[in-house]
């Protein structure tokens, strides 16, 4: 009889056990529904999930972490498509900024011209930031930026634009940009799938990170116009450090014009289905600072390729950098002072720039 009961008992406890094993296999199940719901933007739901409690008992995410991601694969046409910069990217950009910043806030949501600068005539003059070009070239004018896209390499071979200090704190969001064909180029411009598994990144010319404070300029430097097949670890490494350095003199000096593409020549490899994209082995870019009378010039000129050297030892004289690409910067300043500032020498241009 005793036998009977403990038996019984015991078959009880087992099945309250297996009532009480499957609720929490359910609760757990619908845990990760939901976690899987309200990290749904998010690639990796549970390194998120565990980064956020992490942050709210204070501990930051490892850098190793951070840095294993690969935010600027590129990726495939689709609806929503991971940009090439991260929240890590703009983290580190605020950082560098702030430590340039003389201390005021900007707020404003729209560029404006600095009224401590005085300008140049000759900055005056209609284009005066683009390089010269002929009246049938395909010149692209979007809000923020203008290029001159080539047919036969499929992309642009400059974006110029000036980069104002009040638009390099915006709050625009670069995340879900897709890559998209650039509607304004007649001839069509090259696609987002011709980079699909090409072991090249859609690598920017005009970086969206310099137009912060408008999200309809930061969605068109996702046009396929401005963008160009760069290797990974020059996309993500000392290209992205430059860009970064641009940005910083920007705010430090209130503004800068900006001229940037690939060094295009006949030759190149290719990349695409649909569209033959050439594969640069180099590209540049030279900034121009005014604030009548002082002016200043400098080009760097970087290969295709990652690197660990400083940004010091890719400066060279514009004249290079014409000399390379056949494209003639800021035709418009008077012929004896360009020629003076191209002709500059990197070591003056070093002295000149980096400083404090």
């Amino acid at each position: 009889m005793f036998f009977r009961s403990s038996f019984r008992s015991r078959r009880y406890y087992r099945r309250g056990f297996r009532m009480r094993s499957n609720t929490l296999v359910l609760l757990f199940i619908f845990f990760l529904i939901g976690l899987f719901l309200h990290y749904g933007g998010r690639t990796e739901p549970v390194v998120a999930f565990w980064n956020d409690i992490k942050s709210l008992i204070g501990l930051k995410a490892d850098r190793r972490e951070i840095s294993s991601r690969n935010p600027y694969k590129a990726p495939e046409p689709s609806p929503v498509v991971e940009s090439d910069h991260t929240d890590t990217e703009a983290s580190d950009d605020r950082s560098m900024l702030e430590k340039a910043r003389s201390g005021s806030k900007t707020t404003r949501k729209a560029p404006r011209a600095s009224s401590r600068k005085k300008l140049f005539d000759f900055e005056k003059a209609v284009d005066f930031t683009l390089p010269a070009f002929q009246g049938a070239d395909a010149i692209i004018r979007h809000d923020g930026y203008t290029l001159r896209y080539r047919e036969e390499y499929e992309q642009a071979d400059w974006v110029a634009y000036p980069l104002l200090e009040d638009e390099i704190l915006g709050d625009a969001d670069r995340k879900n940009e897709q890559f998209q064909p650039d509607p304004m180029v007649t001839t069509g411009s090259a696609l987002a799938s011709d980079y699909t598994r090409s072991g090249y990144d859609r690598g920017h010319l005009a970086p969206a990170g310099d137009f912060k404070f408008s999200k309809q300029m930061m969605r068109q430097t996702f046009y396929m116009s401005n963008i160009s097949p760069q290797a990974p670890d020059f996309n993500r490494g000392i290209w992205r450090q430059l860009e970064e350095q641009v940005r910083v003199w920007a705010l430090r000096d209130k503004g800068l014009y900006v001229v940037t593409g690939p060094v295009l020549r006949p030759g190149l490899p290719t990349i695409g289905k649909k569209n033959q994209v050439a594969v640069p082995e180099y590209y540049y870019k030279v900034l121009l600072y005014c604030n009548n009378p002082d002016i200043r010039m400098i080009a760097f000129l970087l290969k295709n390729e990652g690197s660990e050297r400083s940004l010091k030892q890719f400066v060279v004289p514009v004249d290079e950098v014409e000399r390379r690409t056949g494209i003639d910067f800021f035709p418009k300043i008077p012929d004896q002072l360009e020629q003076q500032l191209e002709s500059a020498r990197p070591a003056r241009m070093i002295a000149d720039w980096f400083r404090l």
